[in-house]
């Protein structure tokens, strides 16, 4: 199957500039929402855990079942992965024990393991060829372990690296950066400066989650991660309708 009709088939959005800032404000919103449920609830990181994963879960079968793309629907998913990857990270670094390197190195693994095998079964990790649904299970496998390893790397590199919360979003943000430049200046596979990009945006997400939300004493704003969560989630569902009204008049 050629480029055209690859995309025309794809169940995942184009990835344009609007693209990566949802998917930024996604997994912000996944760290103020995850902690919202685990710590101002007090329900704790396992029930947190479980209350995500169930709407994981029933957002993927979703998503799977659907003749097509739609936008509301992918967002929802991805910003599942993202609360459940926040509640999973703290739970295992926290509860478990493992600690953020710990954490980070077997999520770690497990990403790459499924993006080898993902390739190996399939042929390609090309977003474009995310229609059928064995194609998009490891997708979305794929995004949660991605999400989960990007919540353990900002509070490594927040907390254990004593960077702060400016710190990481400023390492994050120049890798960012350089995937950008990358993209533009070399001819690296744009599949593997996709992923590449798709995991640093997580953890960029996470500190700053970490800074609107922390207290004061913390390095962070202190402000309400109820308050906080709305905020981004009215953000994403703006940016939503803005892209689909232009994809409207384009198709027009």
């Amino acid at each position: 199957m050629n480029n055209a009709g690859a995309n025309a088939l794809s169940k995942v959005p184009e990835v344009t500039l609007i693209f990566w800032i949802i998917k930024i404000f996604a997994t912000t919103l996944g760290e103020t929402g995850g902690d919202a449920v685990s710590m101002s609830m007090h329900l704790g990181y396992l029930v947190g855990t479980g209350i995500f994963a169930a709407v994981f879960l029933l957002a993927v079968f979703a998503q799977v079942k659907a003749n097509g793309f739609h936008p509301f629907l992918y967002w929802t998913t991805i910003i599942a992965t993202t609360t459940v990857g926040t509640t999973l990270a703290d739970f295992a670094d926290r509860s478990l024990g493992i600690g953020y390197a710990g954490g980070s190195s077997l999520l770690f693994i497990l990403l790459m393991a499924s993006l080898a095998i993902w390739y190996r079964t399939l042929g390609s990790v090309s977003v474009n060829t995310v229609s059928a649904p064995k194609a998009e299970m490891f997708y979305w496998l794929t995004i949660m372990f991605s999400q989960t390893l990007g919540t353990a790397l900002g509070d490594w590199t927040s907390d254990t690296a004593g960077l702060g919360y400016g710190g990481g979003a400023a390492v994050f943000g120049a890798l960012l950066l350089l995937v950008v430049a990358a993209y533009f200046r070399t001819k690296i596979s744009h599949t593997v400066l996709f992923w590449a990009a798709f995991i640093l945006t997580r953890p960029l997400g996470a500190v700053v989650g970490d800074f609107l939300d922390k207290p004061l004493a913390a390095g962070g704003m202190a402000l309400s991660r109820y308050m906080a969560s709305a905020a981004l989630l009215s953000f994403i569902v703006f940016c939503i309708l803005a892209f689909e009204h232009k994809a409207t008049e384009k198709a027009h």
